[in-house]
């Protein structure tokens, strides 16, 4: 994978958020268990996943530092970056949310709407980013969607679009109705530790005590997309009802747009729904090229420039997260907004005004790295060279310099002060800080 190009069309950047114990990372590495990313899927209580590999993680079973991977689905590659749910750690989800194309928002089936899911709903407004909800653990005692998408909509957004409906209740829950298909999608129980193959889910006809249920939901979720498309709405008011990639056509543009949030669930846990997450992500979320081009000024500061997500327009990389890591020193999170670069090549750094050589390229799989040769529009990588870079920088093309707006962090709540326990180490408490304050601003 390390190597593989990926035509930019074929590419999604998403950030997965949650509030604390929705299931969020437990959704994250059950996506990269299916997509044969990793072998074997881990799990909370254990302390064993993918994504969560501080040890302060995988002891309080919560996500502290946001973690970024890549993987293949259907011919696409997806820039995942899972992010923490706890409020102290909001920081995180900023920096975050401001160098993706779109987001999964995770929900519990018994609690539905939480704090930090109208917190990180508002930072996606801001950001103007598509959105797909997923709610999750509805094999769980006292889990509702329908309860659930009530508070979606009177709490979030009218114009959340559920797009399958749940087959069985609480610990019978076993599979959803694909309402455009019109088919049931059933997850069959495996032998623990079965392979992602097993996991797949059997198609079925839709069960008969469910026929009215979903013909009305249908009917809903085909009005409501028509009534985003004016030729569309047009055939509907005649009676005539467009064909499935039609509808699904027109769900994307809306979803692009921001007129409609597809949601689907499932069970993490159980790996049942992921597979139909995965797909709605690629089939609704858009591509870094059908995203606004992002905005920057000029060297003056006064010039207003943009950049495409386009790989043949000049470099425009967005520094995100400072790294400082113990084998290889310095290590800048980017996300590459438009161009290409590869290793040996410069970068500039507005902010600084130094031009400094990029001497490796990673692509990040949580607190491991695989070494690439270049880098370009869509991509979410590490870089190695660029020490001037701190959090918010931008790296761009020597010979068309941008600088992109920074990020903008909440004002903290709680203040301390550190001191040395003696004046011999006031010099290493100083440079520990100075680290920290790189890598969390």
């Amino acid at each position: 994978m390390a190597g593989e190009q990926v035509e930019i069309d074929r590419v999604r950047v998403i950030g997965v958020f949650a509030h604390i114990d929705a299931g969020k990372t437990t959704t994250s590495e059950a996506m990269l268990y299916l997509t044969g990313r990793i072998h074997r899927m881990g799990n909370i209580d254990a302390g064993n996943t993918q994504l969560d590999w501080m040890p302060q993680e995988r002891e309080r079973g919560i996500t502290v530092t946001s973690a970024a991977t890549s993987l293949n689905w259907r011919g696409h590659r997806i820039n995942l970056i899972d992010t923490p749910g706890h409020i102290d750690f909001s920081a995180e989800v900023v920096r975050s949310i401001r160098v993706i194309d779109g987001a999964v928002i995770v929900l519990c089936g018994v609690g539905g709407v939480e704090t930090q899911t109208e917190a990180v709903w508002m930072h996606a407004e801001r950001e103007s980013l598509p959105r797909i909800l997923f709610v999750n653990k509805l094999d769980r005692l006292g889990a509702d969607l329908g309860r659930v998408l009530q508070m979606v909509r009177s709490e979030l957004s009218p114009r959340v679009l559920p797009l399958q409906v749940p087959i069985g209740r609480e610990g019978a829950f076993t599979g959803v109705v694909d309402l455009l298909g019109r088919q049931a999608v059933v997850w069959r129980e495996t032998a623990a530790g079965a392979g992602p193959s097993a996991c797949d889910p059997v198609v079925e006809a839709v069960p008969p005590s469910m026929e009215s249920q979903v013909s009305a939901a249908r009917a809903g979720l085909v009005d409501a997309i028509c009534e985003t498309d004016e030729a569309l709405f047009e055939q509907r008011l005649r009676g005539i009802e467009p064909d499935v990639m039609t509808l699904r056509a027109a769900l994307r543009r809306a979803t692009i747009r921001r007129q409609l949030v597809p949601l689907v669930c499932g069970s993490a846990l159980r790996r049942i729904g992921v597979q139909p997450l995965l797909d709605a992500i690629v089939a609704y979320l858009p591509s870094p090229r059908e995203r606004p081009p992002v905005q920057g000024v000029g060297p003056a500061g006064e010039e207003s420039l943009v950049r495409a997500g386009d790989p043949v327009a000049p470099l425009c990389a967005a520094a995100f997260k400072i790294v400082a890591d113990p084998h290889v020193g310095h290590l800048a999170w980017v996300r590459v907004m438009s161009g290409q670069l590869k290793v040996g090549e410069a970068a500039y750094n507005p902010r600084s005004g130094l031009q400094e050589r990029v001497s490796r390229i990673y692509r990040i799989h949580a607190n491991r790295r695989e070494q690439v040769d270049s880098m370009a529009a869509g991509d979410v990588v590490a870089l190695v060279g660029v020490r001037s870079a701190i959090t918010g920088d931008t790296l761009c093309d020597p010979a068309h310099p941008v600088q992109l707006e920074p990020s903008t962090f909440p004002e903290p709540v709680i203040s301390v002060a550190l001191t040395a326990p003696a004046s011999d180490q006031r010099l290493r408490l100083h440079e520990a800080v100075a680290r920290l304050c790189e890598e969390d601003p």
